[in-house]
This record gives C-alpha cells, sequence and structure tokens, in this order.
C-alpha cells in the first residue's frame, strides 16, 4: 500500500517561463501562480500532504481548454482537471507540479432534451446546480455522491451515491462526452440515442478515467421524471449484521426503493452532533421511496415487515419535504460530522463493494477488525448495491496513526477483493487505491489499461501518477 508521502518522491517537471508567459497572455488575469491558489487546488479531502501545482488557470469552454492542453502539450507540462475539489482519494495532487485547469467557470447548461429525457452540460456545474436548472422541466439528475460535485468530476471518477440503488451510478448515465486529448484533439464519443453498437464505446473508457486519458469538457446525461410522491424513513437495529441482513432481503425482494443508507453507532452520535438531530444511537437504516401514492405505500409495508422481521425498531416516517431535506442533507454531512468526533484529524477512507449476498459478512468481519484497532472509525454506505465506507480517523501529525489506518484498509480491501468485490466503488482509485490495482484485476489487465494510456497520452502529461504507476 503506497504511503501518501511516498508520492513526494516522484520527480516535478521543469516548468518553462515561456509556458507562463504564453498562458497569461493568452489567459490574462484567469492565470495564477499565487500561493493560496495554488495551495486551493493542489490538495483534496485525502489524508495525502499537498502537492501545489505550478500555475491554475481558468478555463470557459472547449476552445480554452484545448488551448491550454496544447502549450502545455508543447513544453511537455502535467495537465490536472480540477472540478469541485471534493476527491477523498489524491485526484488532485499534482505529485510532478504543471497547470492545473479551473473548469469551475464552465458551469452551463449546454442543452436541456426533455423529451428525450437528456441534458447536456459542461463540466463545472455541479449536481445542484444542474437539478436547479431542471426545476421546471419535471425532471431531475438523480446521481447523489453526497458532497456538491461537479459533473465533470463525478464523471471523471465513475461516481455514484445514495440513489445508485434504483437509478445507477455515473457509468448506466452519461451517454456522450466532449474530452480534449493529451495532444490538443477534441473527440465527441457516443449520442444521445440510449444504444449504439457503433465501435468501441470510447464513453465508458473516459468514465472514470480520472483526468489520465483527456479533460472531459461536455457531458450527456439521462434524466429522470420527478417521482409523484415520495418518502422517507428511519430505523433502528441492534447489530449491524441485522441491518445489512434487512437491505439485502429488500434487494433480492426486488422491492424498487429509490435510496437505503446505513450509519453505524458511532457515525449516528456524529451525525447527531453535527446536526441537531436526536436519533437513536445505534445501527440505523435510512430509506427513500419514490413513485405513484399507491406504489410508494406499498414500498413501505413491505420494507416495514422486512425490517421487522429482522428485528428493526423505531419505525419513523418523514413525508414533509423539509423533513426529508433535513434528514438527507444530515446524512451528506456524514463525513464532517465525523471528522468532529476527533478535532483536528483527517480520515482514512475505504470505500469497497461487494456482492449484494456477501454484504452482512463483509461489514460483520470489519466490524470486528475496528474493534482491534484504536482508532475511532463509524461506517456509513450505500448498502443497497453493497458499497460500504469506513472513515478511519486519525491525527496528520502521527504515522504511527496513519500506519493504522492502512493496517486495517488493506484489511477491509482484502476480504472484499476475496469476496468477488472491489477496492473502490465509486471514489475511484487516484493515489490511494493504485496498491490494490493488480490484486484486483491482474498484471495483464492493469498492463492492457497501461496500453490504453500509452496509446492515448504518451508523454504522461495527463494527471501523471494516478491509477497505475506509468512512466511515458
Amino acid at each position: 500500500m503506497n504511503h501518501p508521502n511516498e508520492h513526494q518522491a516522484l520527480q516535478k517537471r521543469p516548468f518553462p517561463a515561456a509556458l507562463l508567459d504564453a498562458l497569461k497572455q493568452k489567459f490574462a488575469d484567469r492565470v495564477s501562480t499565487a500561493q493560496a491558489v495554488r495551495e486551493h487546488h493542489g490538495r483534496d479531502e485525502s489524508p495525502f500532504d499537498p502537492q501545489l501545482p505550478d500555475a491554475v488557470v481558468f478555463a470557459r469552454n472547449t476552445d480554452e481548454v484545448q488551448a491550454i492542453v496544447k502549450l502545455c502539450a508543447e513544453h511537455d507540462v502535467a495537465i490536472i482537471p480540477y472540478g469541485n475539489g471534493s476527491s477523498l482519494e489524491g485526484h488532485l495532487l499534482a505529485v510532478q507540479g504543471g497547470v492545473s485547469i479551473d473548469l469551475s467557470e464552465m458551469n452551463q447548461v449546454v442543452s436541456i432534451n426533455a423529451e428525450d429525457l437528456t441534458v447536456t452540460v459542461q463540466p463545472g456545474i455541479s449536481r445542484k446546480q444542474l437539478n436547479e436548472a431542471l426545476k421546471d422541466t419535471g425532471l431531475f439528475f438523480p446521481i447523489d455522491p453526497g458532497a456538491d460535485a461537479s459533473i465533470g468530476g463525478m464523471s471523471a471518477t465513475r461516481a455514484s451515491g445514495t440513489n445508485a440503488v434504483r437509478y445507477g451510478s455515473m457509468r448506466e448515465n452519461v451517454l456522450a462526452l466532449t474530452v480534449v486529448l493529451a495532444d490538443g484533439r477534441i473527440i465527441k464519443t457516443g449520442t444521445r440515442a440510449r444504444k449504439s453498437a457503433a465501435g468501441y464505446d470510447l464513453t465508458r473508457l473516459f468514465v472514470g478515467s480520472e483526468g489520465t486519458l483527456g479533460v472531459i469538457t461536455e457531458i450527456t446525461v439521462r434524466l429522470y421524471p420527478q417521482p409523484e410522491a415520495i418518502s422517507a424513513a428511519v430505523c433502528a437495529f441492534p447489530s449491524m449484521g441485522d441491518a445489512v441482513r434487512a437491505v439485502i432481503e429488500t434487494i433480492q425482494m426486488g422491492v424498487p426503493i429509490a435510496r437505503v443508507e446505513f450509519v453505524d453507532k458511532l457515525a449516528v452520535r456524529a451525525i447527531n452532533r453535527h446536526s441537531n438531530l436526536t436519533l437513536r444511537e445505534s445501527p440505523m437504516l435510512f430509506f427513500e421511496f419514490h413513485g405513484t401514492e399507491s406504489g410508494v405505500k406499498e414500498q413501505a409495508q413491505t420494507v416495514q415487515d422486512i425490517v421487522a422481521e429482522n428485528k428493526g425498531e423505531d419505525f419513523e416516517w418523514a413525508t414533509r419535504p423539509e423533513d426529508r431535506n433535513r434528514l438527507w442533507n444530515a446524512r451528506h454531512s456524514a463525513y464532517f460530522a465525523m471528522l468532529q468526533l476527533k478535532p483536528g484529524c483527517r480520515a482514512v477512507t475505504t470505500d469497497v463493494c461487494v456482492p449484494i449476498s456477501r454484504l452482512a459478512e463483509c461489514v460483520e468481519e470489519t466490524e470486528k477488525d475496528l474493534q482491534s484497532s484504536y482508532l475511532p472509525s463509524p461506517i456509513v454506505g450505500h448498502v443497497g448495491d453493497g458499497n460500504f465506507h469506513v472513515a478511519m480517523l486519525l491525527d496528520p501529525a502521527k504515522p504511527e496513526e496513519l500506519e493504522e489506518a492502512e493496517r486495517i484498509n488493506r484489511l477491509i480491501v482484502g476480504r472484499a477483493l476475496k469476496m468477488g468485490g472491489t477496492c473502490t466503488g465509486e471514489h475511484g482509485v487516484g493515489l490511494h487505491k493504485m496498491g490494490f490495482l493488480i490484486d484486483e484485476h491482474g498484471e495483464d489487465a492493469v498492463g492492457a489499461m497501461r496500453a490504453i494510456k500509452q496509446a492515448l497520452d504518451p508523454k504522461n502529461l495527463m494527471n501523471p501518477g494516478k491509477i497505475f504507476t506509468f512512466e511515458g
């Protein structure tokens, strides 16, 4: 497993004055080398030490991204795309220096095609901004990773979130992309058609590529009708295993729940303190149901019966929009709530996903791992699709705590892989999960990935040092 500080040993590339001059000539005050700006773009929510770019450029359209990429390619300088900075895996760290292309000003809706249930957007728009733009159409974009991530960043990491159990992840919901390649060529992948058998699926290649193959500058995604009725509920369980088994039965019975989230006792305590709630401090499930009035009632009754059979208690409804929003805002703020359990701490987060049939076993064994550790480590998860997270809270000034967190991380990931799962269900590989890629895919499969990287980015300019080692 790679220790975060090991990446500081990667050699930085020269940053020629001629490149900075050329960027300033074209972009004027939208180029910054200020320390504060570089620090902002050289860190994320991961426990990794900051790695600053040499310069930051704020782009406004595809042509400007192309111009930046061409200049960087001419000078062999690394390129790091930047969205909202919410990565937990070190994606944004400029391990070889270079230029951070800030896409936050590329935040426009390009076109809404309501009859086709699609929308095309620039990468810097956030999911909240997108749904605000859609509010009068009767449609919405459901992928909800928690943090108000950009659609470009969500595409680049193949994100999912609380609604994935019903609506899928970015993998299923991105139809087409515009991408600037490492040499400045602009390509379009996919169409607005719902299916195509024409050639290789380049859209899915770039969705999840973490900025290592190109810069995404436009995204076409699926939309869904806003449900007629929505209802949410919470319930408590005596153990994590009981809660997870209730979820497994719900999924296996085919109940079309929209969300089902798990939080353990320690996470509930953090959420209560942070969001001023009074939830029972025990393992809990948060549910949400979408559909017609009658459909939601039927789903809810089925789930209530399953919960009761698995020792669930205190089933409480949140039917008013304000109550539902308060509940889900509390869940979405869980990461920052958990950080407050240990002031000044950072978190090493896991992101394993296993087949739903192995989920209860995986969670219960993980609970035993955490009982053997002195680090406070709450668990939350999108358990409807087998994905859960452990946040191991550590003092960044104490190397022994980082080593302890990585010890637990290795146990959890190793178990998930043995169960036929993955080291990362939605956060992506970045820096933190590089050490597990060969364990998961094998040497030959990772070699095939490197061959794709070699074909599209032979000089290793695009977000170098991420996903796997590559010399270029």
